[in-house]
């Protein structure tokens, strides 16, 4: 038996619960992990919260996408993407179904190997927003010379958005408040305040234009300042406005109608792993908490006051 969290109701976080559940040995091309830290992030309370129905015969719900952990067992053809899987291997599991728990049993082909350099929290808060990062910006063919602009840019994607962009030799100005303008210039990009004027100020700071906007935020703003300043609808994507689609930008994630990129996603994450290893890539934490404290976990990440992920530790 393990713990594991699940959703007993739709609604808020009170509705989580932490319990006892079975793990069943791996089976054919599957691995068991001894989950060391999950990452928590916005689509996990969209779950439960009802964005994607409220059918009860999804009830309870387990949560969580990422983790990353130490493999225990192994089942006959267990090959990850990095070739065979084995019992003591440091591991980052993404995507997996129910990361929120102590102990897994997953797929082989969605491990990863850990790199020594990271210690299980930024493991764990690594590939949901790194590849959803790398999605916006292969999806808008960000490449070295163009201007990015990224609203939203101190959140959990944001922060990868920015430092993945000057990877690629992008020049990037960021929305933020200004008590996270500090950071946003420790990484390299230029930081702008969101709120009336965001045009001008962007327009100041920019003045041979943006090349590529992209929106995380999902607001009229961001919306409306992308489309005055790129030219190109094909270079704006959102992953947070999933009606923004009519006006002829990109709609990535997993909302109606958009995008899922699941191939560039998947294809990420050990380039991601590396980057991340190397220190060219760096995960920002925003707050850990025992995964018996998952309620609350989550209400830090609904009030929007976290610069950088959350982490739960079982």
């Amino acid at each position: 038996m393990t713990s594991a969290v699940v959703a007993t109701a739709y609604g808020g976080p009170e509705n989580l619960a932490l319990i006892d559940v079975a793990v069943p040995a791996p089976g054919p091309g599957e691995v068991a992990i001894s989950v060391l830290a999950c990452g928590v992030n916005p689509i996990d309370t969209k779950v439960y919260r009802g964005d994607f129905g409220t059918d009860p015969a999804g009830l309870p719900k387990r949560l969580g996408f990422e983790a990353a952990g130490v493999v225990t067992a192994v089942g006959p053809g267990a090959v990850g993407p990095e070739g065979p899987v084995a019992v003591g291997d440091e591991v980052i599991a993404f995507r997996v179904t129910g990361a929120y728990a102590g102990d897994l049993v997953v797929p082989a082909s969605e491990v990863v190997r850990k790199p020594a350099s990271l210690d299980w929290p930024q493991a764990a808060a690594l590939m949901l927003t790194g590849a959803t990062a790398v999605h916006l910006l292969t999806a808008t063919a960000v490449a070295d010379g163009d201007t990015v602009l990224v609203h939203g840019a101190s959140g959990g994607v944001g922060l990868m958005v920015v430092q993945l962009a000057a990877l690629r030799g992008a020049q990037v100005i960021a929305t933020a408040s200004e008590k996270r303008h500090g950071l946003l210039e420790e990484l390299g990009a230029e930081p702008v305040t969101y709120g009336p004027g965001l045009l001008d100020r962007v327009r100041a700071v920019a003045p041979d234009g943006i090349d590529v906007a992209l929106d995380l935020i999902g607001n009229d703003e961001a919306l409306e300042v992308s489309l005055a300043l790129v030219a190109d609808r094909e270079r704006i994507a959102t992953i947070a406005n999933f009606a923004a689609g009519s006006t002829g930008i990109k709609v990535l994630g997993g909302g109606p109608g958009a995008d899922p990129g699941d191939e560039v996603r998947a294809a990420a994450r050990v380039p991601l792993a590396r980057h991340a290893g190397d220190g060219s890539l760096v995960v920002h934490l925003g707050a850990t908490f025992p995964l018996a404290e998952v309620a609350e976990a989550h209400r830090l990440q609904l009030s929007g006051r976290a610069t950088g992920k959350i982490v739960l530790l079982p």
